[in-house]
């Protein structure tokens, strides 16, 4: 087997366990927020969204600080889970449906909080690892 085919089959099982896993995650959150009348409908995305930031920043703080990750490991789980689990496309298609409604102060919350946190959960993941 080559090194690319090696390397995009793990790059595409981790892809698929994090897709699998952000439709879940997303399905299970959707159930749930119903019962709360402040979560809006997108709070599934922004969370996927954060978590994935967490996860991106404790593994890289894994496989660069700590070395426990070797490269076939990082492929898997940076590149593949995390690059399936996260929904920054999803995000962009959120923005436009708030900005085509006009819900400009939801949309301005949501970007920000989307951005800010998301990259403090990557800096707590990395710092998990220091």
């Amino acid at each position: 087997m080559t090194e690319l085919l090696r390397s995009t089959l793990l790059a595409g099982t981790g892809g698929f366990a994090g897709t699998c896993c952000r439709y879940l995650t997303g399905r299970l959150f959707a159930a749930h927020a119903r019962d709360w009348v402040f979560i809006p409908p997108f709070s599934g995305t922004f969370l996927v969204n954060v978590l994935g930031c967490f996860l991106i920043g404790l593994f890289y703080g894994l496989f660069e600080r700590a070395h426990l990750l070797s490269s076939s490991q990082s492929l898997l789980l940076i590149t593949g889970f995390c690059g399936g689990f996260t929904t920054y496309s999803t995000f962009a298609d959120d923005i436009w449906r708030l900005a085509d409604q006009g819900q400009w102060a939801t949309l301005s919350l949501y970007i920000s909080a989307t951005f800010i946190i998301g990259i403090l959960m990557l800096i707590l993941g990395r710092e998990i690892v220091n």
